[in-house]
C-alpha cells in the first residue's frame, strides 16, 4: 500500500511522464477518471452551498480559518496554533476547531503543545457541534465591533466560575474546504517545496480545489520559504496575483528549538548533540522533504531517511533492526508512538 501511495504521489507532483514506471502509467487512467468524478461532485457540493441550498452556521465568535489547496505538508497546523498563542498573548482566549484526521495525531500534538494555557482545542468532524459544546461549557465574548457582548450561554452545572475562561475567537484548522462554517478571515497556505504539483483535482493531482479558490482567501501564506529559490518563490507569487492581485502573501519558515527526550518530552536537548553524528529522519508527514533539510542545515555528520505517507499509522514491526537489539529498539519505537 505505501508504494501505491507513492506512485500516487509521483504521478501529482511530476509533469513528466517519460520518467513514469509502468506501475504509474496503469495508475493513471483510473486516477483520471477519478478526478473527473471528484470535480463534478466538487462543482455540485459547491453550487448547493452558493445558492442555499445548504445552509451556512455562523459562530457567536470571529472564526479564523487556516487552510489549503493541496493535501498535506502546508504548514496549517502550525499556523493555527501560531495564530491561538498570538491571540492567547492578547488576552483573547481561543479555541482551535480540529476534526482529528487519521486517529487525531495533530490534535494530540496541539494539545501537548498547548498543555496549561488558555488555548483549548476541540476535536471532532462536526466543527459546529464541538464549538457548541465547548460555548456551552466555557461561555463566550463577542469582541467584534466598537464594543463587545459578554455573553453567558453555560452550562449551569459548571457555576460561574469560568467566566475569565471565556471563548473570544475559534481558529479553524484546515478549514478552507469546510463550506459549512462562515468564517470573518481566510488563510490559504501554500508550500513553497511543491505548490501546485500537476495543477489537476484529486487524486490524478494535489489539488483539493482549482486554484481559482484563492479569490476566497483574504491571505496567503507560503511556508517553507527559507528552503526554496528566490525565482521560485516570485514564481509562486505570480500565480497567485494573477488571480487576486490585491491578495497580501507572508513568507514563514520552520525552525526547529530543540530536541527533546523520548522517555521524557520535557526534557530539552541542544541543536548541538546531532553535530558531527549521523541521523535518521523517521516521519510520516505531508513535506518529509522539509523535514530532512531543516535537519541538514543544523550540521549532522550524514542524513537518512525513512519516509512513510503522510499521518501512516506506524506498527512495532514495520522497521527492520540489521544489527541492533530488537527488543530495545521496539522498546524505543513504542515510547515514540505514545508521544
Amino acid at each position: 500500500m505505501e508504494k501505491l501511495k507513492q506512485a500516487v504521489k509521483e504521478i501529482a507532483y511530476y509533469r513528466h511522464q517519460a520518467k513514469f514506471s509502468k506501475l504509474h502509467l496503469s495508475l493513471i487512467p483510473f486516477l483520471s477518471l477519478s478526478s473527473s468524478l471528484y470535480g463534478a461532485l466538487l462543482y455540485t457540493r459547491q453550487s448547493l452551498y452558493r445558492s442555499g441550498f445548504f445552509s451556512k452556521n455562523r459562530l457567536p465568535v470571529p472564526v479564523i480559518s487556516v487552510g489549503n489547496l493541496t493535501w498535506g505538508g502546508n504548514g496549517k497546523t502550525p499556523m493555527a496554533e501560531f495564530i491561538a498563542k498570538r491571540l492567547a498573548d492578547y488576552g483573547i482566549s481561543p479555541l482551535i476547531l480540529t476534526r482529528g484526521y487519521a486517529g487525531g495525531d495533530e490534535a494530540k500534538m496541539l494539545k501537548r503543545h498547548l498543555l496549561g494555557g488558555p488555548v483549548k482545542v476541540g476535536v471532532g468532524a462536526n466543527r459546529v457541534a464541538t464549538a457548541n459544546l465547548f460555548f456551552g461549557k466555557y461561555g463566550y465574548v463577542d469582541y467584534r465591533g466598537s464594543k463587545f457582548f459578554e455573553r453567558t450561554y453555560l452550562d449551569p452545572k459548571m457555576g460561574s466560575h469560568v467566566g475569565s475562561q471565556k471563548i473570544g475567537a475559534a481558529v479553524l484548522d484546515d478549514g478552507m474546504q469546510h463550506w459549512s462554517l462562515c468564517r470573518d478571515l481566510e488563510i490559504v497556505m501554500i508550500n513553497g517545496l511543491m505548490p501546485w504539483g500537476n495543477c489537476k483535482l484529486l487524486p490524478l493531482g494535489p489539488l483539493r480545489e482549482p486554484l481559482i479558490a484563492i479569490k476566497r482567501a483574504n491571505i496567503a501564506v507560503v511556508h517553507h520559504a527559507d528552503l526554496v529559490l528566490e525565482q521560485k518563490l516570485k514564481d509562486i507569487k505570480l500565480v497567485v496575483q494573477e488571480i487576486k492581485e490585491s491578495l497580501p502573501i507572508f513568507y514563514t519558515r520552520m525552525t526547529p528549538s530543540y530536541f527533546f527526550e523520548l522517555r521524557n518530552i520535557s526534557t530539552k536537548m541542544h541543536l548541538g548533540a546531532v553535530l558531527d553524528a549521523v541521523v535518521l529522519c523517521v516521519s510520516a508527514i505531508g513535506s518529509p522533504d522539509a523535514f530532512v533539510r531543516a535537519m541538514e542545515k543544523i550540521g549532522p555528520l550524514f542524513v537518512d531517511r525513512f519516509d512513510f505517507s503522510d499521518h501512516y499509522s506506524f506498527q512495532l514491526k514495520i522497521i527492520p533492526c540489521n544489527g541492533c537489539n530488537e527488543d530495545s529498539f521496539k522498546s524505543l519505537l513504542k515510547e515514540l508512538l505514545e508521544v
